[in-house]
């Protein structure tokens, strides 16, 4: 525990940009340039002490002529003054001279629409926080600004961790607290303007917190529920939130189910989200721009719910395909339409943040571009990622970078495709030097695409996890990795376990002595459909796991810049600079080697026309070579393409079981197994006694000699069968006859071989035994069966 009353030092200098340092590749951008952007961060002595100008991290808020409170009002409203030197809480508080002193007496004051609260530049309020109360309305926002010396650093609001617990003695949330834990907040109020302020929350810079159940935000904006009248408002509306720097929020690096960060938006509510009414209690309008986060935790932004019974077993709901949503996934985000909508969060800096810099979730309609990461998940060894969004939809996030990431198991990555997304995109995307890898790939989702992203040294898993099948494919497209082969993990680590598409990305392998580890599982890529790619090892030597392309290349890209001379330190606002490097010489054997699928896009990273040619080009540069195509066709779709290229002989067979789950509307039935797609399942009844039996009628006698099973899990279902059989009929004797039986349990991809060729009519998959800790029935995915041959 921090020392409490431990003063915070003044004003930071600006946030430096520091070199990354690569895993294997370990170059950047030219001398001269990293020279101009290094630097260091030396927090001054004391709270006390006056600390020079901080300036902005990006080039244009720097060049500001003026603090907005210098100027006229332009809504009309009246404009109140806060000098923490020379002020006096009993003047009016109307003008530089009859300034107030304190936030407390902002805290006690209601403002009325298009009030602005001004605090002078160069003070310091120390263990205050500030939380004026009212709202503004359309056209006539309560504004939080500066004025004064334009010279002076930005007016500081040094909370020094005095916000009130969130949490009763217990433990558990408290109504009553939750949302008031920032240096600014806003509870249950809309139509607020907040920039040009200096925030930070923490009672010594020097210590992190490790334990106990701190949250400390920097501007905290909540929507109380249950503290909202019968019939009141629950959509909160328009904020603006710009050249704000925050920096020293701490907390202990442990999940206390809540979150906390720089810039925090979240809906509370104490009962169960079923209580509350739907089409209501989101966020609308809202952009955060131009802002910059140091040493904060957990997160630089963060936008996301936080019910108070939302993860228990009578949270969660069934989808429309009959699967069940635990509460923490919240589907019912969308069910009851609860998103947050029109969001912009754009040109924001986070360096050496503790969890993950830009957490976003519940949202609708939101644009994530031009923010960069330097360093995350500093202080957190869990699961989050670089900037990512989840239970979202119709989003993009785009022309953000990441780097400094760390080397972790669990997630970790840059970019991460969550649960319970709709149509969000990740496109024009740089990221480099994250040990953990490039993309978190979660499952569940529907409509998701990553394409035109650029990866460099991202040495641990390309494409991490997949824990849950989705609603409908997904596609990898127009992507350029390079990466070394003697760090890098695998390009999966895990199974995929519904059809993702890989199309026109280069694996360009830097690595002379190790070639691509593609998967670390059996079976991993076997609803992988890989087409038009280009794979090039610079040893030379192609794994034997690389997958199946028929019009794959294998031919080095020839791109326009080295590859181990790649750009860092030119900033997000020159991403597309940066990405340059990686583009096509006008001799590659990558242009027009590609194919077109309506997933592209209609541009590339560099906002070149899709297409130029014959075909689009492979990578995320597309060459403005031959004639433009303006209205491509998919005359060739690769949703057409066969998977590991096999004949699964029970696809659409028949199936009988001994015992078939009533639930979920009855759609746990048998046929599920055999209809080629792993998103359906079967599931006997709860009091099914074993042996299960599930036996498939072939029509005429057919032979093979493997047999594949898959057995369903997510969050809350583990696998489930110890022991079984595998029986044909024999139409001689009326019998069922056994040929193969394993007592190691099925679980995923589970290839049963090793007794010859079988020839038979029927076949019999006969469950015999539970794993011993598992107290439910068996459900299962899919039944294949193949013939090498």
């Amino acid at each position: 525990m921090k020392p409490v009353g431990t003063a915070p030092p003044a004003a930071l200098p600006a946030p430096a940009r520091r070199r990354p340092v690569a895993r294997a590749l370990r170059v950047g951008l030219a001398v001269l340039l990293a020279a101009l952007l290094a630097g260091s961060i030396a927090p001054a002595a004391s709270a006390a002490a006056a600390a020079a100008a901080t300036p902005d991290r990006f080039p244009a808020a720097a060049m500001k002529a003026d603090f907005p409170g210098n100027t006229p009002n332009p809504t009309g409203g009246k404009d109140y003054f806060i000098d923490a030197t020379t002020g006096r809480d009993s003047a009016a508080g109307t003008s530089p001279q009859t300034a107030w002193r304190t936030l407390a007496k902002a805290n006690e004051t209601t403002f009325r629409p298009g009030d602005r609260i001004l605090l002078k530049a160069g003070e310091q309020w120390n263990n205050e926080q500030l939380w004026p109360k009212g709202s503004g309305s359309a056209g006539k926002p309560i504004t939080i600004s500066a004025y004064g010396d334009p010279k002076a650093r930005r007016p500081y609001i040094a909370t020094n961790g005095r916000v009130p617990s969130p949490f009763r003695a217990d433990g558990t949330k408290n109504p009553d607290t939750v949302g008031r834990t920032g240096a600014i907040v806003l509870r249950n109020q809309q139509y607020f303007e907040i920039d040009n302020v200096e925030l930070s929350n923490d009672d010594n810079f020097a210590t992190d917190i490790t334990t106990g159940t701190y949250v400390r935000d920097g501007i905290m904006v909540s929507i109380n529920a249950d503290l909202l009248a019968a019939g009141a408002d629950s959509v909160m509306d328009h904020f603006r939130i710009s050249n704000v720097y925050v920096h020293d929020l701490d907390g202990p690096s442990t999940w206390q189910k809540i979150h906390y960060g720089g810039v925090n938006f979240q809906v509370f509510g104490g009962k169960s989200y079923k209580s509350y009414g739907t089409g209501g209690y989101y966020f609308k309008d809202v952009r955060i721009e131009n802002n910059t986060f140091v040493k904060v935790e957990l997160h630089a932004v963060q936008f996301s719910f936080n019910w108070f019974a939302a993860d228990g077993a009578d949270a969660g709901q069934y989808d429309e395909s009959g699967k069940f949503h635990e509460g923490w996934e919240q589907l019912w985000v969308r069910t009851r339409d609860l998103y947050s909508r029109d969001v912009y969060i754009g040109h924001n800096y986070a360096e050496s943040v503790g969890q993950g810099a830009f957490q976003f979730a519940n949202a609708k309609n939101m644009t994530v571009e031009y923010n960069e990461v330097n360093g995350f998940l500093k202080r957190y060894n869990a699961v989050s990622c670089g900037l990512y969004l989840w239970a979202g939809a119709d989003s993009v996030m785009q022309f953000n970078e990441v780097y400094g990431g760390p080397d972790n198991e669990y997630d970790g990555t840059p970019w991460d495709l969550e649960y319970t997304n709709f149509n969000v995109t990740y496109q024009f995307n740089y990221s480099h030097d994250n040990a953990a890898g490039w993309m978190a790939y979660m499952g569940n989702s529907s409509n998701s695409v990553a394409r035109y992203n650029l990866s460099v040294n991202d040495n641990g898993v390309l494409v991490k996890n997949m824990l849950s099948t989705n609603y409908s494919p997904t596609y990898f497209t127009n992507n350029t990795f390079v990466y070394d082969g003697a760090d890098l993990d695998y390009m999966h680590d895990e199974t995929f376990l519904s059809r993702v598409y890989f199309l026109n990305n280069i694996f360009y392998n830097t690595s002379a002595t190790r070639p691509t580890p593609w998967y670390r599982r059996t079976g991993a890529l076997r609803q992988a459909v890989f087409a038009n790619n280009d794979y090039y090892e610079a040893g030379g030597t192609h794994s034997t796991q690389e997958p199946a392309d028929r019009a794959g290349l294998r031919a080095d890209p020839r791109f326009v810049g080295d590859p181990a001379k790649y750009v860092t330190g030119a900033g997000v606002d020159r991403i597309r600079t940066a990405a340059a490097h990686f583009k096509l010489r006008d001799d590659s054997p990558l242009i027009d080697a590609g194919r077109y699928n309506p997933h592209l896009g209609t541009e590339d990273f560099l906002g070149t026309h899709i297409y130029y040619g014959d075909a689009p080009d492979i990578g995320m540069a597309e060459s403005p070579i031959g004639v433009k195509v303006t209205n491509p066709v998919d005359d060739d779709p690769i949703e057409n393409e066969p998977g590991d290229g096999r004949v699964n002989l029970v696809l659409g067979k028949p199936v009988t079981a001994s015992s078939t789950h009533p639930g979920q509307n009855g759609t746990l039935v048998a046929g599920n197994l055999t209809d080629g797609n792993p998103a359906t399942r079967w599931a006997a009844a709860d009091d099914a006694a074993y042996p299960i039996t599930l036996d498939i009628d072939f029509g005429t006698a057919t032979t093979f000699d493997e047999v594949y099973l898959d057995e369903y899990t997510d969050s809350g279902t583990n696998p489930r069968v110890q022991t079984f059989d595998l029986r044909r009929w024999d139409a001689g004797t009326g019998s069922w006859v056994t040929f193969a039986s394993r007592a190691d349990g099925i679980g995923h991809d589970r290839s049963v071989t090793g007794f010859g060729s079988v020839t038979t009519s029927r076949l019999r998959v006969s469950l015999t035994g539970k794993v011993p800790s598992e107290v439910y029935t068996p459900t299962m995915t899919e039944i294949a069966v193949y013939r090498a041959a």
